[in-house]
């Protein structure tokens, strides 16, 4: 990759490609290659100078963008952000999308494209730059400038659940899993859960993802796995043989009651910068389930859950990263250890091996 990230734009709308080719220009990191208005003009153009990362539109006249991701992925794996409309109101083509080996998903405005420049350009920037630094292979084989505005402060899990010094309600024989993940986590999920047996122990989970996505997220892993995997809703009881996924635009916390744990879906502010949040999760299962508890932390940008597998660790869970050769990227796993909260590391396919054994 040269010292810039080449990026290719592939919309078929005219404003689209003005609006992101300005977004583009104005980040001191970023090259725009070419902006062009569909795949096969985007393989022409590809003959002279190859893309870091490509940025694909869905609905495009003579191929969709699913299509011309799938042909990527299969000839020259090259990192994906897919930018739709389509996404928002179709989940289904996020799922397609993440299948089909896209790194990322990003909305755009509903309405007015400006919004880019105030609302979205942040979330469409870091996407690109996780992109570019993303183990593509990963998924192949499965298939620093701002916006004008500053972003939003960086709270942490303070914000949605204040720190205590009290220890872990006192143990059950009932054993929890708690996971954590980002880009490339759609995928290393579904490696993962349906590799597990119908007898394991109960997971919660949070993935980075948008709202109204999740459900579909939950849905599609249900009909591959033998575990039951759902959306988490208020006060669902955390079950053997079970997992519950944070909704998107909600924290997922781990409560006890009696001799059982339940979630709690909470709304509040964005906690190292995301909703749901990873730290939000770790701190409530650190503070009921404490030993009890297995912590996962896997592939994803940023730093979110590393703070909370620490506060996991204090409390005597066993806690693990992700290695980085097996994650499309290596952050979220590499900062948990680099703050010590990390027992040791795992590559992705010992992972349902950990989760079994936890009984």
């Amino acid at each position: 990759m040269s010292e810039k990230i080449r990026v290719m734009v592939v919309d078929d709308s005219a404003v689209v490609r003005q609006v992101l080719q300005g977004l583009l220009r104005d980040a001191p990191d970023i090259e725009l290659l070419a902006a062009v208005a569909d795949p096969l003009l985007a393989v022409e153009r590809m003959k002279q100078g190859w893309p870091d990362v490509i940025v694909l539109d869905v609905e495009m006249p003579r191929m969709d963008g699913i299509t011309f991701l799938r042909k990527i992925m299969a000839g020259r794996p090259t990192p994906v952000v897919i930018c739709s409309t389509l996404t928002e109101k179709g989940a289904k083509t996020t799922m397609d999308a993440l299948a089909a080996g896209a790194v990322a998903v990003v909305t755009k405005p509903k309405i007015g494209l400006k919004e880019f420049l105030t609302e979205s350009a942040e979330e469409l920037l870091g996407a690109i730059r996780a992109a570019a630094r993303a183990n593509v292979q990963r998924l192949a084989a499965r298939a620093t400038s701002g916006p004008p505005s500053a972003p939003p402060p960086k709270l942490s899990a303070d914000a949605v659940l204040p720190a205590t010094g009290a220890r872990a309600m006192s143990q059950t024989t009932e054993r929890i899993v708690a996971i954590g993940t980002s880009t490339g986590g759609t995928q290393a999920l579904e490696e993962v859960l349906t590799q597990l047996p119908r007898v394991c122990p109960g997971l919660v989970i949070v993935q980075h993802m948008p709202e109204k996505f999740t459900a579909a997220f939950a849905e599609r892993l249900d009909r591959l796995c033998q575990i039951r995997v759902k959306e988490a809703e208020n006060n669902d009881r955390v079950m053997p043989g079970q997992a519950l996924i944070a909704p998107g635009g909600r924290h997922l916390l781990l409560q006890r009651n009696g001799a059982q744990y339940r979630v709690e879906v909470r709304d509040g502010p964005q906690v190292s910068r995301h909703k749901p949040s990873v730290d939000v999760l770790f701190r409530s299962v650190a503070r009921s389930a404490g030993a009890n508890a297995l912590g996962i932390i896997m592939t994803g940008m940023g730093d979110d859950g590393a703070a909370g597998m620490l506060e996991m660790h204090q409390a005597g869970a066993q806690t693990l990263a992700q290695d980085e050769a097996s994650c499309v990227v290596f952050g979220m796993p590499k900062e948990a250890i680099k703050r010590g909260g990390v027992t040791r590391t795992v590559g992705l396919t010992g992972i349902p091996r950990e989760i079994v054994a936890a009984l």
